[in-house]
């Protein structure tokens, strides 16, 4: 069967997908990670300790797999466009909340409602955007890989704003912070709300399909790997570098570089998302990043620090690419939703135990070396689980459109 995609005839793919890579810009590089940024302050503010503050991410995480789990209904129900919308504005919403209250019970739900906003955004934006990409097939993995440097641009926008903020105004400031991120979280949002990006009929593939669990087991246990071991790392490489006494400067610096280099992505990894071989693409990329993550445990250089930052972002937004080309490549486009949902939960399951697991090792341990080495080694396993992940019957796979 033919799959035919029709983008508005104003609009190159490319810049479709570039407006919708602000829907994970907002919800990820700003909504989930700039999180990181503000906790040394909002720790020693609020009394909390490495467990508490975990949790805060462990909430988000959970409310990113409860979107994950609803992603598919509301898509089938609202359509892919009007879910992207509504789970960014969820994000916003709960930047705002963080903004107005110190109270642990509203900061949790906010980052709660921050984690389901960013989730449904996320599925339906990929999904969204794996069609428009099939317009053009022989670059269709270059265009994918697009929509995967949004939380890059994010976590670059958030890295040069609020470690500066906080020098500026001083300790118990992070209240701040979150305003400073639901301004630049607004003005992102705009072109995504004002661009019509709608492709929800233009599939003429309506092929009974369905995701099975059983023939991806493998590839969903690396991932679900991928999603617990990343977010120690994320979490508290900010307090790390802070604790081996990095300034603003130096804090900035480290989390600009990281979502800098998402920047590199379509053009470092596009021969490698092209694999059409089961798992070795996301393989061979989580074991880049599992080196990333693991390279501060041999010092505090700003050298080694800045390779590290370098190796796991770039690294870092392709292994989330990867499974997306693994659904596209296995699955008719019928199926694209409900597959990168199923990888969606997986990740979300691992990241939701995650922080709180190395919280209350670095609790028990007191050195955050114990949180980073839990971390390395968890991306290490799921880059050798995934490397035993077979290619899919081919008879799922659909077939490309002419160009």
């Amino acid at each position: 069967m033919k799959v035919t995609v029709a983008p508005s005839p104003q609009a190159h793919p490319a810049r479709l997908i570039l407006i919708l890579s602000l829907t994970p810009t907002v919800g990820l590089g700003i909504g989930r990670f700039a999180y990181s940024l503000v906790l040394p302050d909002m720790r020693d503010s609020l009394g909390w300790s490495y467990s508490a503050a975990g949790f805060m991410n462990t909430i988000n995480a959970a409310g990113y797999l409860a979107g994950a789990l609803m992603a598919s209904r509301l898509i089938k129900r609202y359509g892919l466009s009007a879910s992207v919308r509504w789970g960014t504005v969820a994000c916003i919403v709960s930047l705002v909340l963080c903004a107005v209250s110190g109270n642990f019970a509203v900061l949790s739900f906010a980052r709660l409602l921050a984690g389901v906003g960013a989730a449904v955004g996320f599925v339906a934006g990929a999904a969204l955007a794996a069609r428009i990409a099939q317009s053009r097939p022989r670059r269709a993995d270059f265009l994918l890989s697009l929509f995967y440097a949004g939380p890059g641009l994010g976590i670059l926008s958030s890295g040069l704003i609020a470690p500066f903020v906080l020098q500026a105004f001083g300790p118990g400031s992070w209240w701040i912070v979150w305003w400073a991120m639901t301004l630049l979280a607004v003005a992102m949002t705009a072109p995504l709300m004002l661009v019509p990006i709608d492709t929800d009929g233009a599939l003429a593939d309506r092929t009974p399909a369905s995701f099975a669990i059983r023939p991806v087991l493998i590839y969903l246990a690396g991932y679900f790997l991928f999603g617990a071991g990343y977010i120690a790392y994320m979490t508290f490489m900010i307090a790390y570098v802070r604790d081996a006494g990095g300034g603003a400067v130096a804090q900035s610096a480290f989390w600009s570089l990281i979502g800098a280099s998402a920047f590199l992505t379509p053009w470092l990894w596009g021969r490698v998302l092209g694999l059409d071989r089961g798992g070795l693409s996301i393989a061979i990329i989580l074991g880049v990043n599992a080196l990333g993550a693991g390279l501060p445990l041999f010092g505090h250089s700003a050298l080694l620090l800045s390779i590290s930052a370098l190796v796991f972002g770039v690294s870092f937004f392709a292994v989330v690419a990867s499974t997306t080309a693994f659904v596209r490549f296995n699955y008719p486009p019928s199926v694209w939703p409900k597959g990168i949902a199923a990888m969606t939960i997986a990740f979300g399951i691992g990241q939701t135990l995650g922080p709180l697991a190395v919280g209350a090792i670095t609790d028990a341990f007191g050195s955050l070396s114990y949180a980073l080495n839990v971390s390395a080694a968890m991306l290490a396993a799921g880059a050798i689980a995934c490397a035993f992940q077979p290619r899919l019957g081919r008879s799922s796979k659909p077939s490309a459109p002419a160009e």
